[in-house]
């Protein structure tokens, strides 16, 4: 799997390399700045492409404005953003179309290291992979008549897991619980939400991501 490293903090630039290239993928360059992001995915083809949201020279949003052409490429290569502060709505537009691809985490999630190579390699996929943060700030963003509303505190956990890309399985294992609680938690959000309970995981990742576009003001 080869990959770009988008930071301006050296430190952190060099640790994700470190950690990726121990994981056995390839690091294929490693920049300060998305300046010259384009012409090194030109030259390296990259499977996906991990950017920090905010960077020099204003540290505003050059890590969206650069997420949002490399998702106009064909093909486009997967992006995975990492944040120091949350601010899902700044980089929720990037979650407009269904073509996947597309992860949004925040700094600390390095941290585990296991989770966060599971995230690049989903995203690099053409999965999902979404900070539980993230969606807990979208739920709260969302309209006040929205059904997302009606969800228990464990039910939006659930559905953050699901945004996240996790499987049941994988749910039942983050949170210490039975493989059927986790099976009723689904089934219950779904039914709140009024989305069909697809048996593919990505298909229902993608339900989810829709119902939260279509919610989010």
């Amino acid at each position: 799997m080869r990959v770009i490293v988008v930071d301006d903090s050296a430190l952190l630039r060099e640790g994700l390399a470190r950690i990726l290239t121990d994981d056995g993928m390839y690091v294929v360059a490693a920049l300060s700045s998305a300046e010259t992001l384009a012409e090194e995915v030109d030259r390296t083809q990259p499977d996906v492409v991990i950017l920090d949201i905010r960077m020099a020279p204003d540290f505003t949003d050059e890590g969206i404005r650069a997420a949002h052409l490399l998702r106009a490429r064909s093909p486009a290569p997967g992006v995975l953003l990492l944040s120091q502060h949350l601010d899902a709505g700044s980089a929720w537009p990037l979650f407009a179309d269904d073509h996947g691809g597309l992860g949004y985490l925040l700094k600390d999630r390095v941290l585990d290291i296991d989770d966060f190579l599971a995230s690049v390699r989903r995203v690099a996929n053409g999965g999902t992979a979404l900070d539980p943060q993230v969606v807990k700030q979208l739920v709260s963003l969302s309209r006040p008549t929205s059904p997302l509303h009606t969800l228990s505190e464990r039910e939006q956990q659930v559905l953050s897991l699901m945004a996240e890309g996790l499987t049941n399985p994988a749910i039942a294992q983050r949170l210490t619980v039975g493989l059927r609680t986790i099976e009723t938690h689904v089934n219950r959000v779904f039914t709140k939400l009024g989305l069909l309970n697809e048996g593919q995981e990505h298909r229902r990742v993608t339900a989810v991501l829709a119902y939260l576009r279509d919610t989010v003001v």
